[in-house]
């Protein structure tokens, strides 16, 4: 029986019915599972169907997806001859499609020392995209040897893949090399290309072989071109060419929304947002992540809430850790906690950023108890979830517990300068001068450079200690040009200590980086006045005027009822003022009664 089908394989001869009907099985077996494969292998067995390569290359497939990679590898493994290009292939390909991409390499290896296998253009194909998708360099350079070798660099797909394998890798130079050499490319290769260049940031480049393509450029190529403008920062190119399609995919539309969100062109955003024909999770995703981006928290959790009301989408890890910082910034806690319990019934709180971000958030809306409980109930921590909670300790006061855990985090993991920033924020709100020095000074050894929002805070905490000259030797020495928000901080110091030296000195270059920050000259004007140097008041006045710097109006938010409401300094529009009004009067009285007490 078995040289039966020997004679037949080689001769090239009809199928038999009964090899027909074992290949109609192998079709249709995925409906029925294991077993039924396994059954099917039997059969095959029995009647030495097996020595069809092609029947025989059908189950390795199958085998590798309802099976598993391994049982189908061990049923490759025990055929006599593995010789056939396009069994050898189909194996190569199924470690692909299971991304177990080394394992493709090495069994490349194998065959080619230990069987007569010849590789063919499909196995260069196959391996060039696992070291695109595993990002195997080496791999990749020892591949297009091979390509050399064995004569398939004239090959188009080959090269084709060869090109996109290079620019994945970000070697351009080498992807152009190869491109530039091929006897006829496709529109495959104009893409891989081109795709490249937009992604190592290389525009210019990108953009002039986009328009010298000769073929007619597809929606892939057009959103490549324009993902890459939109990294650049260049949202007219981008605009440009997005308003040249003729169709645009869901792709299109986010990735100008996510670039006018990034310009900080929210208005803009929004006009795309709200006309496009059909929108997904990312759509929203991108829009809700850009209005928190942009200091818009209300417009972000209003965005979310229309998503909840409008739509059959459930949110994803993406959604809650797009819309929490929205409502930590808003302080609207009952919404907060509404995410907990979908994420705790998603099984989202497996996520190690979703678990972050909550504990963030009620850290951020004061409830540090539950804040706790969330981190301790993480099974998994990284960094960002230490600091998270150590600066949720800080931002509640509780410096001593924020220096506490620091200390047991760095017998798990290294700090990084985001930890140090908050050990610092934590020593500035204790009043610990001595700590945040010796922490300060301790990054180097922690293999961390100090960046200027560290220098920043080392200012604040000597200045509302009152060591002043200590303070300004700082903002000296440092390693950077003091900022607006170091300056402001140190001229806030000069005033709470009545250094009205210090605060001259420090003015004038906060004007020049702020001019129009009412604040710093309200500092020095009142430090005037207390002396009765009305000459420099007026004279501070006239700046103010001259620069146009105006009072920023105040604005605060509270929950009640679950229902946020905002108090803008000045306005008269709330339908509650007077009860308001009338409620901090006796309030204010009670208050005065307890002092003159």
């Amino acid at each position: 029986m078995k040289h039966q089908f020997h004679q037949r394989e080689t001769q090239q001869l009809p199928w038999l019915p009964l090899e027909r009907k074992c290949f109609n099985l192998l079709q249709q077996s995925h409906r029925h599972g294991r077993l039924s494969l396994l059954q099917i292998h039997a059969f095959m067995l029995r009647h030495a169907v097996d020595t069809n390569v092609q029947i025989f290359t059908k189950f390795l497939v199958v085998s590798a997806s309802a099976v598993g990679i391994s049982h189908a590898r061990k049923v490759f493994d025990q055929r006599p001859q593995r010789e056939d290009s396009f069994l050898c292939n189909s194996m190569i390909k199924a470690y692909l499609d299971t991304r177990q991409y080394s394992n493709s390499f090495s069994l490349y290896r194998e065959l080619r020392k230990d069987t007569c296998f010849a590789p063919d253009n499909f196995t260069f194909t196959t391996l060039t995209k696992s070291c695109s998708l595993s990002m195997c360099v080496d791999q990749g350079l020892q591949l297009h040897s091979q390509v050399w070798r064995y004569g398939f660099c004239a090959d188009m797909y080959v090269s084709t893949g060869v090109v996109d394998m290079y620019a994945k890798f970000g070697k351009m130079g080498f992807a152009r090399s190869v491109f530039d050499e091929m006897p006829q490319r496709s529109d495959v290769s104009w893409t891989a290309l081109i795709c490249g260049y937009a992604r190592c940031g290389e525009v210019e480049v990108a953009s002039k072989l986009f328009d010298e393509m000769p073929e007619a450029k597809d929606i892939v190529i057009y959103n490549a071109m324009m993902d890459g403008y939109v990294k650049s920062g260049d949202m007219t190119s981008a605009r440009r060419l997005f308003d040249e399609m003729s169709n645009k995919t869901v792709i299109t539309w986010t990735t100008m929304i996510h670039g006018y969100c990034n310009n900080k062109e929210l208005e803009s955003a929004r006009e795309l947002f709200d006309a496009m024909p059909e929108r997904n999770l990312v759509s929203w995703n991108t829009m809700i992540s850009g209005y928190c981006q942009n200091k818009q928290p209300q417009e972000a959790i209003r965005l979310f809430q229309e998503m909840q009301a409008t739509t059959s989408l459930d949110p994803d890890d993406v959604t809650i850790v797009s819309v929490v910082p929205a409502i930590s910034d808003t302080g609207a806690l009952s919404l907060g906690e509404w995410c907990h319990r979908f994420v705790q019934r998603r099984k989202l709180d497996k996520k190690v950023k979703v678990c972050t971000a909550i504990l963030d958030m009620y850290s951020k809306c004061g409830e540090i108890e539950k804040a706790k409980r969330m981190f301790d109930e993480m099974r998994e921590k990284e960094v960002a979830s230490w600091n998270a909670m150590i600066n949720g300790y800080a931002l509640n006061g509780n410096a001593c517990a924020a220096l506490d855990l620091f200390l047991t985090m760095m017998r798990e993991v290294k700090p990084d300068e985001v930890t140090m920033l908050a050990v610092l924020s934590a020593c500035n709100h204790g009043g610990l001068v001595e700590e945040g020095r010796k922490w300060f000074n301790m990054m180097e050894e922690f293999g961390l450079i100090a960046k200027i929002e560290h220098y920043g805070c080392m200012v604040d905490l000597l200045g509302r200690a009152g060591q002043l000259k200590e303070a300004e030797d700082v903002i000296t020495n440092m390693p950077f040009e003091p900022n607006g928000i170091i300056l402001s901080s140190f001229l806030s110091a000069c005033g709470q200590y009545k250094d009205t030296e210090r605060a001259e000195r420090v003015l004038m270059k906060a004007v020049e980086l702020e001019p129009q920050n009412d604040g710093n000259y309200v500092l020095l004007r009142n430090l005037y006045a207390a002396d009765s140097r009305w000459d420099d008041v007026r004279m501070v006045k006239n700046m103010m005027r001259k620069n146009e710097a105006t009072k920023e109006v105040g604005c605060s938010t509270i929950e009640i009822d679950a229902v946020v409401s905002e108090f803008i300094s000045g306005d008269t529009t709330h339908p509650h003022r007077r009860n308001i009004h009338l409620a901090l009067g006796k309030l204010l009285m009670h208050m005065r009664d307890e002092e003159g007490n």
